[in-house]
């Protein structure tokens, strides 16, 4: 039941939201799209706005902030260097990053509490002290229970997670942000994005048989690859979204991030206002009902898209099929026809080792009552999962709804075996044991994400993904080259039977069961103000922080280049995770992880350093702190979509920790380039692109004209190259006026303090 105050807020919102789109149409000069309308309606001033899409950067009111355990420890401890005694929006604390997944959900949540007893008592109290509502272990994960709990039509959250596009499957522009992001608005300061691109994506038709709404984002990734959304928003509209449950849509959504996309949205329909009366928000579904023309877009934009939108995509959901991505990357994408042949060209081993299915992309009752669908085919048939079949619910509700129903039931009757209700191995948090040390290897999985080690910090791993209801199907056979849509399966009495599409219902008859894991609620500032955040002592897993020294007023003086990155550098590379989650709330111990899993041009190798000083190979963080050491700055170099992936800002607090002064790529990703803005890095691109190859092991990079640092106007760099030759380069950056006195402070945060 949302909270009384929560639903006024929703009200004051959309009685304005009439006037508001009226006066950006006269601004625009035209009629609105969905995402125009929100942004306008959230954005600062929208007299004085500048809308220039893909320069001008929005100043923007979030509605909410919601965090995830692992990144709301770096978020808060950031929030606390601004000295405030309370939020100034509804923000969510959602425990689901730290439990790893071994046996089962009993045992896993057992360890769990135990082992991060004192990161959760830290959060807790946090949350206590600052007014943030928190989520237990156990309720669920993030996105999950924020669409059953908080998400509504024409709403702007910005969460600390990538996927918090996920949103969008009720409306909302939902935007993954870094942790310094999230303590601004959590301060009572606006929040910036550049003013994005829009893609239209018009869907027609309505799916059938194995086709999902899974397939409709895998084929987008696809199209449009790893890099084709970055600061963009991909708009949905059409006939087709309204044929698409929800949850469907939020699927869709929430794998925009895959493409790096700013986010993803939908336009309410009807399927939205069912959810919201099925989640016990009767009166939101009646309030969105009563101003639905103001939530979606205005009918010209479906009339005339090419006149609104920057890029316009085509998906008729009739003709959809089933689709499977990678390994090593989301945008490897084929349809389920095709994998067969891919998988013997590109010799990946055809043995499924491991199915899994869950987490925050595919974890609704509809996703998990379509696997079902085909495990009770199974069951009729005797057969049973061939490999090691994981499932993950995606809420304690979701959890406690299947149980009842009979879906785990029939889930768990081919073999499968239920994890606690959290990331799990989405994220890295997986400890297997049913293969050795550099054992190369294939697992199927209906997550969002599948680069090289992502799942279980093994490299050798091949992660492809597809939806849980073809990860069912696929695992009964243990072999990639089965298609469901056109092979038999043999039973262990030797007869051939094909599976059926599978079929559920997107919501249950009954109603949700209630979940049972606990939630606490802000309490009024007077009953708090006395409270305080639990820090122990000694403490190997939190670390209070210190602010980032300020620039000194010089210009980059031959700073070594400690790494230059061999071909695609994700945030996972950069500040990995798996092992290292423990210390998300640590920072000089997670910085101990900087750049382990990336490769580096001048070594081969991935994490190690040719240290300047002394000319030794060593592991890139040792390297790094003998320059820190020394009080000498050092820079890292780049390629294409640099830090792409998950929102971890530790992957830009962890160099700036240890002396980066200067990051130079070919392009960057939105959420990193905005995470080394933050923290105080200058962070650049190569005018000339192939200035990279120009960059050696015993190089020396110098920047000059800092001192009159500007909007829109490029640097002048230079390259010491050991002979003594000296190269110039042109380099370009896209700091606003805002972003160049964060740099100057040091860090943004430190202009708060």
């Amino acid at each position: 039941m949302i909270r009384p105050e929560e639903l006024q807020a929703i009200t004051k919102l959309y009685d304005r939201l009439a006037s508001i789109h009226a006066e950006a149409r006269q601004r625009f000069g035209r009629p609105l799209t969905l995402t125009e309308k929100i942004l306008a309606s959230h954005v600062r001033d929208l007299a004085a706005q500048e809308f220039t899409r893909g320069s001008s950067y929005l100043i923007l009111q979030p509605d909410r902030v919601a965090m995830q355990d692992a990144t709301a420890q770096m978020a808060i401890l950031q929030f606390m260097q601004a000295r405030r005694d309370t939020v100034a929006v509804p923000t969510t604390i959602h425990c689901d990053h730290l439990i790893q997944a071994r046996v089962g959900v009993t045992e896993d949540m057992k360890v769990a509490l135990e082992a991060n007893r004192e990161v959760y008592e830290f959060l807790r109290s946090s949350a206590a002290r600052y007014g943030m509502g928190f989520w237990e272990p156990g309720a669920g994960i993030i996105h999950q229970v924020f669409l059953e709990q908080y998400a509504f039509p024409g709403g702007l959250l910005i969460g600390t997670d990538s996927h918090t596009p996920n949103g969008g499957g009720l409306g909302m522009l939902a935007i993954g942000v870094g942790g310094s992001d999230a303590a601004d608005v959590m301060a009572g300061l606006p929040w910036e994005v550049k003013c994005p691109k829009l893609i239209g994506v018009r869907l027609t038709g309505s799916l059938n048989g194995w086709a999902s709404p899974k397939d409709v984002i895998l084929k987008l990734c696809g199209l449009l690859t790893t890099k084709g959304g970055t600061d963009k928003i991909i708009e949905f509209f059409g006939p087709g979204t309204r044929s698409i449950s929800c949850t469907g849509k939020g699927t869709i959504t929430n794998m925009g991030a895959e493409v790096g996309a700013t986010t993803s949205v939908f336009p309410f329909d009807e399927r939205m206002a069912t959810y919201l009366k099925a989640t016990d928000r009767a009166n939101v579904a009646a309030l969105a009902e009563r101003h639905a023309k103001e939530l979606a877009a205005d009918p010209e934009v479906e009339q005339e898209p090419k006149r609104f939108f920057d890029e316009l995509i085509d998906i008729d959901l009739s003709s959809l099929e089933p689709y499977v991505v990678g390994p090593r990357r989301p945008d490897a994408a084929r349809p389920i026809s095709q994998l067969a042949n891919d998988i013997e060209q590109g010799g990946f081993p055809p043995a499924i080792k491991a199915a899994l299915i869950g987490s925050c992309t595919n974890s609704s009752y509809e996703d998990i009552g379509r696997a079902a669908s085909v495990a009770e085919q199974a069951k009729q048939a005797g057969l049973r999962s061939k490999c090691y079949f994981l499932i993950t619910p995606g809420s304690d509700q979701i959890h406690n709804t299947i149980q009842r129903d009979g879906q785990l039931k029939a889930l768990e009757a081919i073999g499968g075996t239920v994890l606690a209700n959290a990331c799990g191995p989405c994220i890295g948090q997986w400890k297997r044991d049913d293969i050795t040390p550099g054992e190369v290897n294939s697992i199927l999985t209906s997550f969002n994400r599948n680069f090289p080690g992502r799942n279980d910090g093994t490299a050798e791993t091949l992660s492809f993904m597809g939806s849980p209801e073809l990860v069912t199907a696929m695992a009964l056979v243990g072999d990639l080259r089965f298609n469901p849509l056109t092979d038999p399966v043999t039973t262990p009495d030797g007869k051939q039977v094909r599976l059926k599409p599978p079929a559920a219902p997107e919501l249950p008859s009954k109603g949700f069961a209630a979940g049972e894991a606990g939630y606490i609620a802000p309490k009024p500032l007077a009953e708090r103000s006395r409270l305080d955040v639990v820090i122990p002592a000694n403490s190997e897993r939190l670390q209070r922080l210190e602010p980032f020294p300020a620039w000194d007023g010089n210009d980059f003086d031959k700073l070594p280049v400690l790494i230059k990155v061999k071909g695609p550098c994700t945030t996972d590379h950069i500040s990995p995770a798996g092992k290292w989650l423990r210390f998300r709330g640590h920072l000089d111990r997670i910085s101990d992880n900087m750049f382990t899993a990336a490769t580096n041009v001048f070594t081969g190798q991935i994490g190690t350093a040719i240290d300047q000083l002394d000319g030794q190979t060593k592991p890139i963080p040792q390297a790094a702190r003998h320059y820190k050491a020394q009080r000498l700055g050092w820079a890292a170099v780049g390629d294409e979509n640099y830090g792409e992936g998950s929102s971890r800002e530790h992957a830009a607090m962890s160099p700036r920790y240890l002396g980066c002064k200067l990051v130079i790529a070919k392009s960057f990703a939105r959420l990193h380039l905005t995470n080394l803005k933050k923290q105080g890095v200058l962070a650049c691109t190569f005018a000339d692109p192939a200035d990279y190859e120009n960059i050696q092991a015993a190089d020396r990079i110098s920047v000059s004209g800092l001192k009159g640092l500007a909007p829109g106007q490029p640097l002048s760099g230079a390259i010491h190259h050991a002979d003594g030759q000296t190269e110039s380069i042109r380099l370009l950056h896209s700091l606003t006026n805002e972003q160049i006195r964060w740099f100057k402070a040091g860090a943004a945060l430190n202009l708060l303090s």
